[in-house]
């Protein structure tokens, strides 16, 4: 097994091995001001602090549109009088009052700014309500390319879904869209045709009927959350529930399925509290007992939702019925539910301030699904699912997206994100420092929005080492790093390869099955190695290649 990584990363290594050293600069991309309004924290934007939405709401199936309100409670941190509030095209604004007066305001693409009257006293709780409407973008690719999903179920009955990471919130509602900001709380009022229902995220506080046979579920979120993981379901759901016994005492767990799956989600959805255990080990309790756990079926493959993560993979084990790995391990357990779910506490607890920095999510939230199979199947059993999605790699362009123009980068911040903390795990060679580390994490960031920088930090702090060409070298370069060795009259000659200027990680190796140690540089080092024939081999459980060049 050892030997088919090594041949597989020098075959990767070879390929790259023509590449100019300098990865680390970012490829030529052109972006827009509609792309710096979007991305960047603009000075209409950082005056103020968003504390409290109301998104109230109606779903008009008939005609695709939404129509509504949002009732903004914000802080003034700056004195300014010009507000930047993002919705998208085809959708529109209105009308904006604050104290009973209407505001003007312009349009800039996606981005409105509106003229305050009222002097913004510093410290002060202001309010403002918009007004607006439309069609909004109708998803083509759920969860990638989303917006709203407009479906129906096998019986006819209507199916909707929100999705809408990375496009952003503002494609159906308007809000301060951009990630550094997030509300602490939130009250949702959906309106929706009276035989069918909406969940949302947080809990439900109350059911109103109207005259015209319409329903308005109100649902409220009492913790932070992000603007992309507020989300609306609506269907012709059935519900069950049961309350886990978690590390914060009770969390109320609500399952909202369609009619017709009810038996099936009974018998699949025992994955959550398989879930809730090996996460709360692992990762310290579930960030948001006071708004319960959902998980609600939805018409895309899912999405992590705060406290009402969608699922639709449809009651099958592995992705759709696949497993990823290729190892066997995938097929042991629902990846859309362990997956989505695992971003509760990378994504939804812990978010990026900025979309380049989405590895946080993404590799933590991969790397969950090993240690799900780890916590059930072994350690042995966690490992080869790593080695196993290593395949997925591409190392097209780094991982880190540019800053300040809502640019991801590569989707390499799954698969070689989760092997590069998979690496990290066996430098720190100490399973219960790593798991402490992991909790600290969800700790010391607790509903907080963080840049890459807080995170490198915090590792290097806790692991003792300094990690900048670490982190340098896989969310910040393609190249797989390459332990180059020979061996020459009883010497051991080694030296890292392929990497970034003071790249030094040590690395685990056995000689003649002999278990060791290395602590190579970037300049040639030299051990004495008293064997015959010796034959060197890398911990496969590192991200990096080797190449004898002897032979």
């Amino acid at each position: 097994m050892r030997n088919f990584f090594i041949f597989i990363f020098i075959s990767v290594f070879i390929s790259n091995s023509t590449k100019a050293q300098g990865l680390l600069d970012k490829e030529t991309v052109s972006f827009t001001r509609q792309d710096s309004l979007r991305g960047s924290i603009t000075k209409e934007r950082a005056w103020w602090d968003v504390k409290s939405y109301h998104l109230d709401i109606k779903v008009n199936p008939s005609d695709s549109t939404i129509t509504g309100s949002n009732t903004i409670k914000y802080q003034v941190l700056q004195e300014y009088n010009r507000m930047q509030i993002d919705l998208q095209s085809p959708m529109n604004i209105y009308k904006v009052i604050q104290d009973g007066k209407d505001l003007k305001y312009t349009r800039e693409g996606n981005a409105f700014f509106i003229e305050l009257e009222a002097t913004q006293i510093i410290g002060k709780i202001r309010e403002l309500t918009i007004f607006y409407g439309g069609k909004p973008k109708v998803a083509v690719n759920p969860p990638w390319d989303g917006g709203i999903t407009w479906k129906k179920d096998n019986k006819g009955k209507l199916f909707i879904a929100s999705s809408c990471q990375g496009l952003g919130a503002s494609v159906w509602w308007p809000n301060k869209d951009h990630m550094y900001d997030e509300v602490e709380n939130m009250l949702i009022s959906v309106n929706v045709p009276g035989d069918l229902m909406d969940v949302s995220n947080g809990r439900l506080l109350s059911v109103n009927k109207l005259k015209d046979g319409t329903k308005t579920y109100n649902w409220y979120v009492s913790n932070p959350i992000n603007n992309y993981g507020v989300n609306i379901n609506i269907g012709d759901y059935v519900s069950f529930s049961e309350v886990y016994q978690g590390e914060k005492g009770n969390l109320d767990c609500t399952y909202y399925v369609l009619r017709d799956n009810l038996a099936k989600a009974k018998e699949q959805f025992k994955d959550v509290p398989r879930m809730l255990k090996a996460f709360e080990h692992w990762f310290g309790p579930y960030p948001f007992y006071e708004d319960s756990y959902k998980l609600v079926e939805a018409p895309y493959l899912g999405m992590e939702h705060q406290s009402s993560v969608t699922y639709g993979n449809g009651f099958k084990n592995g992705y759709r019925g696949r497993d990823l790995s290729g190892t066997g391990w995938g097929l042991k357990f629902d990846f859309i539910i362990i997956h989505e779910s695992g971003h509760e506490w990378f994504a939804n607890n812990i978010t990026y301030k900025d979309i380049a920095d989405m590895w946080i999510h993404e590799s933590f939230t991969n790397y969950s699904e090993s240690l799900f199979v780890e916590y059930y199947y072994g350690k042995e059993a966690g490992y080869s699912y790593f080695r196993g999605i290593r395949k997925n790699i591409q190392n097209d362009k780094p991982i880190i997206g540019n800053y300040n123009v809502n640019n991801e980068g590569s989707s390499d911040m799954y698969y070689k994100g989760a092997n590069m903390l998979h690496t990290l795990r066996q430098i720190v060679n100490d399973d219960e420092k790593w798991r402490t580390i992991l909790i600290g994490l969800n700790s010391t960031f607790y509903h907080q929005t963080v840049t890459t920088k807080q995170i490198e930090d915090y590792l290097s702090s806790e692991v003792g080492l300094d990690l900048n060409p670490f982190f340098n070298q896989y969310l910040r370069d393609t190249r797989i790093p390459t332990l180059e060795y020979y061996f020459k009259d009883k010497t051991l000659g080694f030296r890292w390869t392929n990497c970034v200027s003071g790249f030094d990680i040590p690395v685990k190796i056995t000689i003649n099955g002999e278990e060791k140690w290395l602590k190579p540089l970037t300049t040639w080092k030299q051990e004495t190695i008293a064997l015959e024939n010796p034959k060197l081999e890398i911990d496969n459980n590192f991200y990096v290649a080797g190449f004898n060049i002897t032979e």
